[in-house]
């Protein structure tokens, strides 16, 4: 089995759920469930944030011009239902159900094009970037399924590879993210330390940060939101294997 993650970063104006979340940086959503075949999608997707930013959200998904998972720059006739399966004041949960036209493309169905059925998806949506984790049986042509999603995607996004591994070398964190700093955020983190970042008081802030490192804002401080939390679990992990090792002796 292989796995490998990835991350889009939405244009303003091109996927409403990221323009959302952009507009609520404190909220996120997760894929509970996805799965396709080659007509339809479902999934249950996981949201939160304040009750405000879950509005938001709500209103993106069941308002949405098409669906919020398809690449597609204009409306491509799709049917799609969304329906509202929890609610409370800082969590949503949202069940869709998405019956494609021709014309539709996605992250899952190019995948099932490519890299063949038993795919398995997860998803995380933060701000502008939508992060994707899959697994697969490791056959197929993965350059072809890129290759293939970049033109789907155009310009609404940019395309950020965080990781391509065997599953079995690949250790994830509970939350199943892939092990391991991608280049883009150890370059991120290793630029804010060096500049001061993370000095008290602070020798620079986000916006110069990112102005220095060429990227949008957003984009800097996701990748660094990233690695902050890969260190931290890293760090609790091998407290609690010391731990273990000590109490075993």
């Amino acid at each position: 089995m292989r796995e490998f993650a990835f991350a889009l970063e939405y244009v303003p104006g091109c996927n409403r759920v990221a323009d959302a979340l952009s507009d609520h940086p404190d909220a996120r959503v997760r894929s509970l469930s996805l799965h396709a075949t080659a007509e339809h999608l479902w999934r249950v997707d996981h949201a939160t944030g304040t009750p405000e930013a879950l509005d938001a959200i709500e209103d993106a998904f069941l308002n949405g011009d098409y669906y919020a998972d398809c690449l597609a720059t204009e409306g491509c006739g799709a049917t799609q239902t969304t329906r509202v399966l929890d609610r409370t004041d800082d969590t949503l949960v949202l069940y869709s159900d998405w019956e494609r036209t021709p014309t539709c493309a996605s992250v899952p169905h190019i995948a099932r094009d490519y890299l063949g059925d038993g795919v398995l998806f997860e998803t995380r949506h933060e701000g502008r970037h939508y992060t994707w984790r899959l697994i697969h049986s490791g056959d197929g042509d993965l350059a072809a399924f890129f290759d293939t999603l970049e033109v789907a995607v155009g310009e609404c996004a940019q395309m950020e590879m965080l990781r391509t591994a065997d599953t079995a070398t690949s250790v994830g964190g509970s939350d199943g993210t892939p092990s391991g700093l991608p280049p883009a955020q150890k370059a991120a983190l290793q630029a804010a330390i060096e500049h001061g970042y993370y000095e008290s008081p602070r020798e620079v802030d986000a916006g110069e940060l990112a102005e220095h490192l060429n990227v949008p804002r957003s984009t800097l401080t996701y990748r660094l939101r990233r690695a902050e939390e890969y260190l931290a679990k890293e760090h609790v992990a091998g407290d609690w294997v010391a731990e273990e090792r000590l109490a075993s002796h």
